[in-house]
């Protein structure tokens, strides 16, 4: 019970201070600001340089499943706690860490500014803070990830292309932006595409039946099976015979998740244009669609040589979660 006094004195010392808060402070609260995956990490500079240092980097710095090269989950920006104030207080993310007499873990929302995802870490020791960010790095992760997916979705809902014909052929809404454009509509299947320097985004969207994927327990190779088909029916390669294919080398990542609160498989890999020198990143969602007796595929891919990719990609599937299913 002392304990747990503690730890509510602690977190309001470390989020408030000594101010009173009026009733309607949040109201009140700047608008958050940050690039997309990047986070604050507020901690004393020994500490950031030591073995605690090390296991914040291990968290947050992870590699990013299914890319071509090494990129890490966030980018991350180590301040003092003596600078933490003011407008660095806006970061839409931030981890704040130090000592103190008790352990104490909190995930906050809205401290600073809106919308914000703070999580707080103290303990008397460094074993401890390590165990204690060990114990939590999936929900300190995941936290700052849902953050990220909202806001990238706000920014992209600021300026929508139309997605009527989608919603008519396939019973999709999907909300992306008008920077992409339609390059291929056949047979309830879309290729969407953006133009970015150096290379290209590209989203597919169509529908296949449930034994596609389900013909037997080999879920992801089943996946590579279809995606491949449907790369050689509908994504050509830049030669004669060239096309869209799953990388061969290494199997997808495979994943269980939810898109338009129905179950899907998440699969994120590398593809290739067999008989051509192209290869790049790809995340596709199969979204089981019960009333429809169908799967309903969001996939999109970068083409970006010799570039880092990892926020396209996550535009890329901030888009793709967007979907919603009639």
């Amino acid at each position: 019970m002392i304990n747990k006094i503690f730890g509510l004195l602690l977190a309001s010392f470390l989020v408030f201070g000594c101010e009173e808060q009026p009733k309607d402070a949040k109201a009140n609260l700047p608008d958050s600001n940050g690039r997309i995956n990047n986070v604050s990490v507020v901690i004393d500079h020994a500490l950031w340089e030591g073995k605690i240092g090390e296991e914040i980097r291990s968290i947050l710095a992870a590699t990013v499943d299914g890319l071509t090269h090494q990129e890490p989950l966030f980018t991350m920006n180590q301040i003092p706690p003596s600078a933490f104030d003011g407008f660095v207080r806006s970061n839409r993310t931030f981890l704040k860490i130090g000592k103190s007499a008790q352990a104490y873990f909190e995930i906050v929302q809205d401290t600073f500014a809106r919308p914000q995802t703070g999580v707080f870490v103290y303990a008397p020791t460094q074993e401890k803070l390590i165990e204690l960010l060990d114990n939590n790095k999936e929900a300190i992760v995941s936290s700052f990830k849902k953050t990220e997916l909202k806001e990238q979705q706000n920014r992209i809902a600021k300026s929508l292309k139309p997605d009527q014909v989608i919603r008519e052929k396939l019973g999709v809404s999907l909300n992306f932006p008008t920077a992409y454009r339609y390059a291929k509509q056949e047979d309830n299947f879309f290729w969407i595409r953006k133009d970015i320097p150096k290379g290209t985004m590209e989203i597919l969207l169509y529908e296949v039946p449930f034994h596609t994927i389900e013909k037997d327990t080999n879920i992801v190779g089943n996946i590579i099976k279809m995606r491949d088909s449907i790369g050689k029916k509908h994504i050509p390669g830049p030669r004669e015979g060239s096309y869209l294919v799953t990388e061969d080398a290494y199997a997808p990542y495979l994943f269980d998740t939810q898109i338009d609160a129905k179950f899907a498989y998440e699969s994120r890999g590398v593809w290739e244009v067999k008989n051509a020198f192209m290869a790049g990143p790809f995340i596709n969602f199969a979204v089981r669609d019960e009333k429809n007796k169908r799967y309903v595929i969001l996939e999109g891919f970068v083409f970006r040589p010799s570039t880092n990719k990892r926020d396209h990609v996550f535009e890329l599937e901030a888009i793709l979660r967007s979907a919603k299913i009639n």
